[in-house]
């Protein structure tokens, strides 16, 4: 049997909250014991942001990647990790608190840790996609008990670690990784067992696995191959993707239904307004022929720039034109969840994942547990999406109680949202640290399909898919009364600190005081959509004809989500009105949403309130950075602080 132990020279890194302690350890030597620490010593939430930066990215050789590990982390605007620190140290083992590598589904986060000699990732618990990503790449994951023995010299069996899995996924780490698991698995030198249940209700993504993997009925932690419908990547992976293939499977390897698959230049596509981003200006540009030639080899669909405009962000593109319900759908995005407001299960994964999957045409996946969510009224007229789900990651999210789980929207309640209101609770279960989102489908969506499509498909109701009256919840079943949520605010830091109940910690808007912001950002997947776009309009043509402008001191940008919404909102007459009250229009793309466009701070006291999906420290520049709907976020770029717009009350709120 293998076994596990921590030669005299192998250290262990702890990312500890007191962030001076991890510098000694860097720098000076410094070896700590898990003995002498408690887990409330351990930094929780290390976001993939923190762990590779988006100017990491650039580069796309893991081995490159490295040397930058841990970019991100900073004290006092200075990097904790300097170049190669990770690298240099000696470090096998590297340990910290709660929920590690939450945020996006970026495989470059477990890749630094890899090849820069980390063998073993210590936690509390993982966010689910960089839990996967460190699995595809063979990475050994345990808690705190486990590390103590090897401190203490003793040799673990590896099953120790494996244990908690499924026999695929310890298949998979026993292989040294995804693709060294899917040779092994070609060459029949391994077989997973048949699934095999008696028949039972199941909850929507049950039911969509079952239908993908051919099984009748499919029950939480079931481990099966189901076919993946389509897909998609953007500049920031293709690169490694394509990396990956050729390694693996040689240069002239080919993917199954590239009709149903894509790329897009959406993510850097205004990097160069960045003046911290212009120094990678040719690593961009590599990063984009990469892709090209990846597309080329390929024949996926292609959604690049035309001259120097990109047709859309990835995610709402693909509701758009790609995705349809019933669709298994997997992507190098973490907010590929978006596309579950068609009624489908989509999910972001690694590079190597999805390098695996696009090859193959099928994916392992165990089966998630879900989180239902009933919907019942209707929301005040100053609430959105957003509101919910800020009240979710407030209430649920931060307890842990969508953690790896797919949270499933529905209820009388979801008939009064849009299908872009949808996306937006869709988009940001990620940011739950939950699987995906799944909304209910209905003659509303089918309606969105049809106008966005031009066409009518006897398909798309055929392959809705929905939950058994008696299906099971791990999660539970709860029931949110949209008519009594109020305009909400995350503070800086995290998506989820939004706690209404703590004074100190505040989420409602009006409770905040007068915060004073001189950046208003509203776009990115989850706020550039045409209903996000019909708010901005909405609190705009109210302050125009009161007879305001933007506040001064303040720049108020709005950037859609496609081309289309731009047309649209072209067509609507919105543009003129935006530019008259002093709006800055950007084109569609990502841009300020991952640092890499205009709408960043630019220093560390500088303060924004944004309509993004995050708002990790330094995602969007060094300042601190809000979160809260697209009203609120227009409200206050005419107020000149985070005010809600509340028309529920009758009143003018642009007018500050």
């Amino acid at each position: 049997m293998t076994t596990i132990k921590l030669a005299s020279s192998d250290r262990v890194l702890f990312l500890t909250k007191d962030l001076e302690l991890i510098k000694q350890q860097l720098y000076h030597g410094l070896n700590l014991n898990m003995r002498d620490l408690k887990e409330a010593d351990l930094l929780d939430d290390i976001n993939t942001d923190v762990m590779t930066p988006a100017w990491v990215c650039f580069d796309y050789k893991p081995s490159d990647i490295a040397l930058n590990a841990y970019a991100g982390l900073m004290l006092k605007g200075e990097r904790v990790f300097a170049p190669r620190a990770l690298l240099d140290g000696g470090f096998k083992v590297i340990v910290s608190g709660q929920r590690k590598g939450t945020g996006s589904s970026r495989e470059t986060a477990a890749q630094c840790e890899r090849w820069s000699g980390i063998r073993i990732a210590v936690a509390a618990s993982f966010a689910p996609i960089h839990e996967r990503n460190n699995i595809n790449l063979g990475q050994l994951m345990c808690g705190y008990e486990i590390l103590t023995k090897l401190q203490d010299g003793e040799e673990i069996p590896l099953s120790e670690f494996t244990k908690q899995y499924d026999e695929a996924t310890r298949l998979i780490i026993e292989s040294g990784g995804l693709f060294q698991f899917s040779k092994k698995m070609a060459a029949g030198e391994i077989h997973l067992p048949e699934v095999k249940h008696v028949p039972a209700p199941m909850n929507m993504v049950e039911k969509l696995i079952a239908k993908k993997a051919g099984c009748e009925t499919v029950c939480p932690g079931d481990v099966v191959f189901a076919k993946v419908d389509g897909g998609y990547s953007h500049e920031f992976t293709s690169a490694q993707v394509h990396e990956f293939l050729v390694e693996e499977f040689g240069e002239d390897y080919e993917v199954k239904n590239p009709d149903k698959f894509a790329v897009f230049e959406d993510h850097l596509i205004y990097a160069d307004g960045v003046a911290k981003m212009r120094p990678f200006k040719d690593k961009i540009e590599l990063l984009r022929v990469k892709q090209r030639d990846f597309q080329k080899h390929t024949g996926v669909k292609d959604f690049s720039a035309i001259n120097g405009i990109s047709p859309g962000i990835c995610h709402e593109v693909a509701r758009e034109k790609i995705i349809e319900p019933g669709d298994f759908i997997q992507a190098t995005d973490s907010h590929t969840c978006m596309g579950g407001a068609l009624n489908a299960l989509a999910y972001g994964v690694g590079a190597t994942e999805y390098a695996a999957l696009i090859y193959s045409g099928s994916t392992l996946i165990q089966v998630p547990e879900s989180i239902r969510f009933n919907f019942v009224g209707k929301l005040p007229e100053d609430c959105m999406a957003k509101d919910v789900m800020l009240y979710i990651l407030a209430n649920f999210a931060k307890k842990e109680k969508t953690l790896n789980r797919c949270m499933e929207f529905g209820g009388p309640g979801l008939l009064s949202l849009s299908p872009d209101e949808r996306a937006t609770l869709c988009n940001m279960a990620t940011e739950c640290t939950a699987r995906t989102g799944i909304c209910e489908g209905d003659d509303i969506m089918l309606d969105w399909l049809r106008e966005k499509r031009g066409e009518t498909n006897p398909e798309w109701k055929a392959n809705i898919v929905s939950a058994d009256p008696d299906a099971h919840y791990d999660g539970g079943v709860h029931t949110i009364d949209l008519s009594k949520l109020r305009p909400m605010v995350a503070h800086p830091g995290d998506p989820d600190k939004g706690i209404p109940s703590d004074p100190t910690n505040g989420a409602y808007v009006d409770e905040i005081g007068q915060v004073k912001v001189e950046i208003c950002y509203g776009g990115s997947c989850t706020a550039g959509k045409v209903d996000d776009i019909r708010a901005y309009a909405r609190v705009v043509a109210d302050a125009v004809a009161h007879g305001k402008r933007v506040a001064e001191g303040v720049r108020f940008y709005i950037q859609t989500g496609s081309k289309e919404t731009m047309d649209y909102a072209r067509a609507q007459g919105w543009l003129s009105v935006f530019e008259k009250a002093g709006v800055i229009v950007l084109n569609p793309g990502c841009g300020a949403c991952i640092g890499c466009g205009p709408g960043v701070s630019e220093s560390s006291d500088q303060v924004t309130v944004s309509a993004i999906n995050r708002n990790f420290q330094g995602r969007s520049g060094p300042g601190k950075l809000y979160l809260a709907s697209p009203l609120t976020v227009a409200a206050s770029a005419f107020a000149g602080y985070i005010k809600s717009y509340g028309t529920a009350k009758g009143q003018n709120n642009t007018s500050g």
